[in-house]
């Protein structure tokens, strides 16, 4: 029998009222949110109420994300469905180790908090934009990045995509060089060059956050978005180059399957991830959280 992975979403899937029915269904998850307000005072009622533009800002986004995905998988868990492994997509990774046992519940949660207001401060110093590439291989893509002194790959989703950041200056010609190739350069909703060296000093004051926080014996096996490997070196250092370091996305679902795993289940408010894994390897089965339950009968 095959393992089962939770693997955690990052940002992009937010929405207005995303986790009300699982808090108002879901003792588990009421009990999630609630911990989140204690330590955060109106994260659920910025899952539940905040508006599209409040929910898009990184320094609500990453805690109301967090807050979500730990209502979900604490559904999960209550349920029985216990992870062999997990994984996060950027700031899902400090969910994944929250859910995977590396940090307890609090300390993930104030960590998160911290990322999104670096994270957002650092993205403020500068005018930036990121985009998706599609249909171009990654060599295409490092090799067009390549002509641009500040325009970067960051995100090998998978095939056939791979997402850039940059000034926002050089994206628009960068743009017009992935049209020439064949490939598609489509702009995403953010004002940041998440996970390239624009993050540098985000990462750096992450690290020292990360000093204080108390590390514990992981329950499942957790995977590094920099090394699409299971951790084995020191995990504060992996957790803050995470945030200025490319996503290695695709590898570590392929990583993920060659250790066992035939089961991925979305933690999250959409299906990217879903989406993702089906078109890394088709043979395995790939569900969101809410479909999962559906089909194992836990409704």
């Amino acid at each position: 029998m095959g393992k089962i992975a939770f693997i955690f979403s990052g940002q992009g899937d937010q929405y207005p009222g995303m986790g009300k029915e699982l808090a108002e269904n879901y003792p588990a998850a009421a009990q999630a949110f609630a911990l989140c307000d204690t330590l955060r005072p109106g994260t659920s009622e910025q899952c539940f109420a905040g508006t599209e533009a409040e929910l898009k800002e990184t320094k609500n986004t990453q805690p109301c994300l967090f807050a979500m995905e730990l209502a979900a998988a604490s559904v999960l868990l209550e349920k029985g469905i216990v992870p062999d492994a997990v994984a996060g997509f950027s700031l899902g990774e400090v969910v994944a180790a929250t859910v995977g046992g590396l940090f307890d519940r609090e300390t993930g949660f104030r960590l998160v908090c911290r990322r999104g207001a670096l994270m957002q401060q650092a993205a403020e110093q500068f005018d930036t934009a990121m985009a998706a590439v599609v249909k171009l291989s990654p060599e295409q893509v490092q090799q067009l990045c390549s002509k641009y002194p500040q325009v970067y790959p960051v995100n090998y989703n998978c095939p056939g995509q791979i997402t850039v950041s940059g000034l926002s200056a050089q994206m628009q010609e960068f743009s017009a060089d992935v049209k020439a190739a064949g490939g598609r350069a489509l702009p995403l909703k953010v004002k940041a060059a998440f996970h390239s060296p624009f993050m540098q000093e985000a990462a750096d004051a992450f690290a020292r956050e990360l000093e204080s926080a108390e590390l514990r014996e992981t329950t499942a096996v957790l995977y590094s978005n920099v090394t699409a490997q299971p951790y084995t070196e020191d995990a504060r250092a992996l957790l803050s180059r995470q945030i200025c370091s490319p996503v290695q996305w695709e590898q570590t679902i392929r990583n993920m399957i060659a250790g066992g795993v035939d089961t991925f289940v979305e933690i999250g408010p959409g299906k990217t991830l879903t989406n993702m894994v089906r078109k890394i390897d088709a043979a395995v089965s790939a569900r969101s959280y809410s479909d999962y339950l559906t089909e194992v009968g836990v409704c």
